[in-house]
């Protein structure tokens, strides 16, 4: 960080836990721009950049496409810049569907560590028994 408070693309990646090529791609598609460039032409992020970056990965997971992650951020800046009040039915609406959709994302998300921990639970019980075969037989 700077003393303007500003930081380099790699702070901002390690930051946020993306890589510097994922933020350069953020960019190129228009979901998240440095505030700043320094004089040598580095990428200067301010603590909002960083927060839109965070934002964007937790919805990564999410199966959102790159086209509903601009319109999503559009919409949570309208709603920052109307101080929280959603006056605009089509905005509530979409603001709507985007929680609908998180949430049947959250489900299978759930669904699939659910399976994954019975997986794993199925391996731990094959490894004990191979385990015990071994030393029943040494």
């Amino acid at each position: 960080m700077n003393e303007q408070g500003l930081y380099q693309i790699g702070e901002v990646a390690e930051r946020v836990g993306l890589s510097l090529r994922t933020l350069r791609y953020y960019e190129e598609m228009g979901l998240v721009a440095p505030s700043e460039r320094s004089p040598g032409g580095f990428r200067l992020y301010d603590d909002a950049d960083i927060a839109r970056a965070a934002f964007i990965k937790q919805l990564k997971p999410l199966d959102f496409t790159l086209e509903q992650i601009r319109e999503l951020l559009e919409i949570r800046q309208r709603l920052a810049d109307s101080a929280g009040a959603i006056e605009d039915l089509d905005l509530a609406e979409r603001l709507q569907m985007f929680i609908t959709a998180a949430e049947e994302s959250s489900r299978a998300l759930m669904e699939q560590s659910q399976a994954a921990n019975a997986l794993a639970a199925e391996l731990r019980r094959l490894r004990r028994q191979a385990k015990t075969r071994s030393s029943a037989r040494g």
